[in-house]
């Protein structure tokens, strides 16, 4: 399964592609960050990150988007700014027809390291560890970014096998009735 990650951000946009399954060795496909300049129009900014989340969407064919949830945060300008960039790559994902997933950063921090609340560079470290990379992905964004592709990989992948198991029982109990009355007589 290949997961487009996005850590998003109007200043800086991290954008991450990794392959890989659970119990399977994860593989970094591509990894980038999109900056945009501060004195630069909100508008122009906003269209720099869709065009680079609308091209790693087309160049790399991921089969999920995992986006980093927006939570409140004590600077309301940034985190208008990581909404908006957060809505975009939602946009981009649906028009392409790709599913996507919503991760807190206490999520992918526990995924990644175990701990809801680990550090930066905790979260840096175990990326690097878990792909097997050379050096540290900086910036910060670069590494969230492969952090929310891989707890997706992780926790997505069950979590989709458990609503799909659900769904499965689900159907067997709406046709159990009806092939016990079959056998009833009835």
């Amino acid at each position: 399964m290949r997961v487009l990650g996005v850590d998003p951000g109007l200043t800086r946009c991290g954008i991450g592609i990794v392959d890989g399954a659970p119990g399977r060795v994860l593989r970094l496909v591509h990894v980038e960050v999109v900056r945009t300049p501060a004195d630069e129009g909100v508008g122009r900014r906003l269209l720099a990150q869709a065009d680079a989340i609308g091209e790693a969407l087309r160049r790399w064919s991921p089969d999920v988007v995992a986006v980093e949830r927006v939570f409140s945060q004590h600077n309301v300008r940034t985190v208008m700014g990581t909404a908006q960039v957060a809505g975009l790559a939602i946009v981009a994902a649906a028009r392409a027809d790709i599913p996507v997933a919503l991760h807190t950063p206490s999520e992918v921090k526990a995924a990644i390291t175990g701990s809801g609340v680990a550090g930066k560079a905790q979260v840096t470290a175990m990326v690097t560890r878990l792909l097997r990379l050379s050096e540290l992905p900086r910036p910060a964004d670069a590494a969230d970014a492969l952090a929310l592709a891989i707890c997706q990989l992780w926790r997505g992948t069950a979590a989709r096998r458990r609503e799909d198991a659900v769904a499965a029982i689900s159907q067997r109990a709406v046709s159990v009735p009806s092939e016990f009355s079959a056998r009833m007589g009835r």
